[in-house]
């Protein structure tokens, strides 16, 4: 009988254990004098650049080294001079429809495997905090096109393939490596975008630039401007004191993204024209979300909804929501820049 790729973490864990403790749990005080020294694993990610660099600029106190992942090289590494160590390694998300085993195992291997062994390498040598970058799709995909998707502080963890659980494994093992001496953040930040981000936002900014027309629809997507997200890394880092040995933290742009808003707002920045039409654009939608395979998924991907309820979103004392989903596209876009 064939093996079933993936890996045990998760399993027979109560509800409680896989939500994990959400957010700090009380009002924390961030320190800008303290000073940190960080190790970012895993050299190259668009994350892990846009942080060290937002840093430098604006949060001077946090001394930041990047190492690679990709050999075996970094297990020789002595992670003891380091107060922090900032996990972003991992492979992105791809077209999960047809994936033979092989390649469900490599994403185990570096999104499961690689974070619980850095994770364990760093609290064997000291290091004081572990911060672990997971992702939304722990919660599994968006709600199709006319369902509601809100994501609260009772809504359990359940991945729907092998990307979301190979995230979730990881997000569950690197939780119960803490102690009082080793605490744990795991981020579980919506979809990410930024000038020069992947993923789904360079998309919607082609169509942006192309159509001459795009389907009004109503849908709710929570999002975060890299900006924003670099701002609460610096901010959490430089956390006074934390009560809990792991949490769970969930930031987001301070508004929901509309597909068809952001759209038309890109289309502006970029002087384009493009008008936002119901109609038989919207019963498009509607049928397309419908459909089986890989045109249904696009479709609700795009226009279906998935958001975090903004109250699990705000943390007393770390403003990091400091740029508006209009300005974040202008930055995204090119007309501003970080740190305009």
């Amino acid at each position: 009988m064939k093996s079933v790729v993936g890996r045990n973490y998760a399993m027979d864990k109560s509800d409680a254990e896989l939500i994990g403790h959400i957010g700090f749990g009380h009002s924390v005080e961030v320190n800008k004098a303290l000073e940190k020294r960080v190790l970012i694993t895993g050299a190259g990610s668009y994350i892990g650049e846009s942080f060290r660099e937002y840093a430098a600029v604006h949060y001077g106190s946090l001394k930041i080294d990047t190492m690679d992942m990709k050999d075996g090289a970094w297990r020789e590494k002595d992670f003891s001079n380091y107060d922090i160590v900032f996990h972003v390694a991992g492979i992105a998300h791809a077209d999960v429809g047809k994936v033979d085993d092989d390649v469900k195992e490599k994403y185990y291997a570096v999104n499961t495997d690689l974070a619980v062994e850095a994770c364990k390498k760093a609290k064997a040598e000291g290091v004081k905090e572990f911060i672990f970058m997971s992702s939304m799709i722990v919660y599994g995909d968006s709600a199709p096109y006319g369902k509601e998707k809100i994501i609260d502080e009772n809504t359990v963890p359940k991945a729907a393939n092998f990307y979301g659980d190979s995230k979730l494994q990881a997000d569950v093992a690197v939780r119960e490596l803490a102690e009082e001496s080793f605490q744990v953040i795991v981020l579980r930040p919506p979809m990410i975008y930024g000038k020069g981000s992947k993923g789904n936002y360079p998309t919607l900014a082609k169509f942006a630039r192309k159509l001459p027309l795009f389907p009004n629809v109503e849908n709710q997507r929570s999002m975060l401007h890299i900006d924003n997200l670099c701002e609460f890394l610096c901010k959490i880092m430089l956390v006074d004191k934390m009560q809990e040995n792991a949490v769970v933290l969930i930031p987001q742009n301070a508004q929901w993204t509309k597909t068809s808003q952001m759209v038309k707002e890109i289309a502006e920045v970029r002087g384009k024209k493009i008008r936002i039409k119901g109609g038989i654009l919207k019963l498009g939608v509607k049928l397309g979300g419908k459909m089986p395979g890989k045109i249904g998924r696009l479709v609700n991907k795009a226009f279906g909804n998935y958001a975090y309820d903004h109250k699990i979103s705000v943390y007393p004392n770390i403003n990091y929501q400091i740029v508006s989903l209009t300005e974040s596209i202008k930055r995204t876009e090119g007309e501003l820049h970080a740190d305009e």
